[in-house]
């Protein structure tokens, strides 16, 4: 594995998140780094549903406790997540995690009534904030409120080739509700 090359692309990942482009320039230049870069997943173009405002909102964060333990599937092995809150959203709770390892990090994985269908079959992510996905998705406010906007949600890494394991959206964050926004399935 080239270390240099995968520090070079989470770099680049989050400096893509925190820039002020608007969705359209996010969505190019996500295209451009997954078509040119060698640590990418896939060699893109990646595919979206169209820009919606219907899956953005802002909701309050319920405090919960407890920890998740999810299966990687792969050498990461099993990860623990604490439950950071659980999201009140229009579509149904959604628990916001806590990556409880080195550094840690916000994780939300979720599945939708699209999954399988015209989305990844095992679920997205809104964010996962040890890869660089900062702020879009995601993004908590001082008054402990989170916005969210799933215009932002993207496949993980095993969705573009099985070479990769991921951790998945467990069975508490799985939505009945059809979220059209975000990538589509790659294949």
């Amino acid at each position: 594995m080239d270390h240099l090359a995968l520090a070079d692309y989470r770099a680049r990942v989050a400096a893509m998140y925190l820039s002020d482009v608007d969705l359209a320039g996010f969505r190019a230049r996500r295209d451009a780094l997954f078509a040119t870069h060698p640590q990418s997943a896939a060699p893109g173009p990646l595919r979206y549903f169209p820009p919606t405002g219907e899956f953005i909102a802002t909701v309050p964060l319920t405090p919960a406790e407890g920890t998740l333990e999810i299966a990687t599937g792969g050498p990461d092995g099993v990860l623990r997540y604490e439950r950071a809150g659980i999201l009140d959203t229009p579509w149904g709770p959604l628990t916001l995690f806590w990556l409880a390892a080195y550094g840690g990090g916000l994780f939300l994985p979720f599945r939708d009534g699209t999954s399988g269908t015209e989305t990844y079959g095992a679920g997205r992510y809104l964010t996962d904030t040890v890869k660089g996905t900062h702020g879009r998705g995601v993004d908590p406010l001082p008054d402990g409120r989170v916005r969210l906007d799933f215009n932002y949600a993207y496949n993980p890494s095993c969705a573009y080739r099985p070479l990769y394991q991921c951790p998945l959206a467990p069975w508490e964050n799985r939505l009945e509700t059809e979220i059209r926004a975000g990538e589509l399935s790659y294949h």
